[in-house]
């Protein structure tokens, strides 16, 4: 991105990010996914990611009003997908509630390993895009 600059608008940093990021190796990919809280896990959000805590705190608002079954549900389930997968799920978890995001969960551990990391990779460009958006008009 830095060798890009400079930007005439918000669009061309957009465009920028997304061509980069789908330029990169799945290894890439990977260590991007290593730096995102667990959906739903508090304590990872005030430890581990402290510096973008508000952002994370913001995008997985939905998790703040869950009830405990779902919390407990989506522990579990990031725990079986980590298992299965090697890494944490990745969802832009913007504008969804705890339950949408446990189903998304659910549903993607039905998938093999080539397609999650493609669905993986596409979740964390919209996250990234939200965040650029919120760096661009801060």
């Amino acid at each position: 991105m830095a060798q890009r600059f400079p930007f005439q608008t918000k669009e061309e940093v957009f465009a920028a990010a997304e061509e980069v990021w789908f330029k990169l190796l799945p290894n890439d990919w990977l260590e991007a996914f290593a730096h995102h809280p667990k959906i739903g896990d508090v304590e990872s959000l005030r430890a581990k990611f402290a510096s973008t805590r508000q952002w994370a705190e913001g995008e997985q608002a939905g998790v703040s009003e869950a009830s405990e079954a779902v919390l407990q549900a989506l522990a579990e389930g990031n725990t079986e997908y980590e298992n299965k997968f090697g890494y944490i799920f990745i969802v832009c978890a913007t504008g969804k509630t705890a339950e949408e995001m446990l189903a998304i969960l659910q549903s993607r551990l039905l998938n093999d390993h080539a397609a999650e990391l493609q669905i993986s990779a596409i979740e964390q460009s919209k996250i990234t895009k939200i965040r650029l958006e919120k760096l661009l008009n801060s």
